[in-house]
């Protein structure tokens, strides 16, 4: 069984308002192992983004004006998740989106549902815990999977973390375990590495001046687009009246 976890990032909330696919990350499952096999492009929207949406996953249209349009890499992409089952945590949302492409590029695929089938984890996960939050986050929490870089919503990590919640939360585990290059001996053993005692010390490098300048101005530029305000500035605050 050939299963892809999908995950995208737009411009905003509604491609029915002209909202853009801008990151398309899919990692590939084959009989529930993780093969290694992936998928990842960043894309020209040719259009603004919603501050909003720059909060949560932080790509701006200037770093995004040289990146290919999505009908220059349509053809790759829907030969990459022909015949498979996506995966994806609240799929009409990204299903709508790519929808959306399709329908702009003329494609002569009109859905995605010519093409694949869906499996909505987040669907799965209300069933299975119903009344608890079930969002990302919450089910790396729950089943103890590692989302620690997970700083900023970025399609192709979440698309990695998704897959190992999902493994995890379809097979009884507590805990994931199991990975492409896994033994059948290992399935239940925690490898543990030992440090040397005489390593040498890790190097601290301390950001420069410009460095915290370009980080300070960052925080005053969320501040202002945030009606709660910053919670770091805030902080700072803090720290410097004690």
């Amino acid at each position: 069984m050939r299963q892809i976890v999908l995950d995208t990032e737009t411009t905003g909330l509604d491609p029915d308002q002209g909202h853009r696919v801008i990151e398309i990350g899919c990692v590939e499952i084959e009989n529930r192992r993780l093969t290694g096999k992936h998928f990842h492009y960043y894309l020209n929207p040719d259009r603004d983004i919603d501050e909003a949406a720059i909060e949560v996953h932080g790509l701006t249209r200037q770093f995004l004006a040289d990146k290919p349009r999505f009908r220059q890499i349509e053809r790759e992409f829907l030969d990459f998740v022909r015949g498979a089952e996506l995966v994806i945590h609240n799929a009409p949302f990204d299903i709508g989106f790519l929808d959306a492409e399709l329908r702009l590029n003329a494609s002569s695929v009109s859905s995605m549902s010519e093409i694949c089938t869906v499996l909505d984890s987040l669907v799965l996960a209300r069933e299975k815990h119903p009344g608890q939050r079930n969002n990302l986050d919450a089910l790396c929490k729950r089943y103890g999977v590692d989302n620690t870089q997970r700083d900023l919503h970025g399609a192709l990590l979440d698309a990695e973390i998704l897959a190992d919640v999902y493994l995890i939360m379809t097979s009884g585990q507590s805990s994931l375990s199991l990975r492409a290059d896994d033994d059948d001996d290992q399935h239940n053993q925690q490898s543990v590495r030992a440090l040397d005692p005489n390593r040498a010390p890790l190097p601290v490098i301390k950001a420069s001046d410009e460095e915290l300048a370009a980080h300070q101005s960052r925080l005053e530029a969320l501040a202002k687009s945030s009606s709660k305000g910053c919670l770091w500035l805030d902080l700072d605050k803090v720290a410097t009246d004690t």
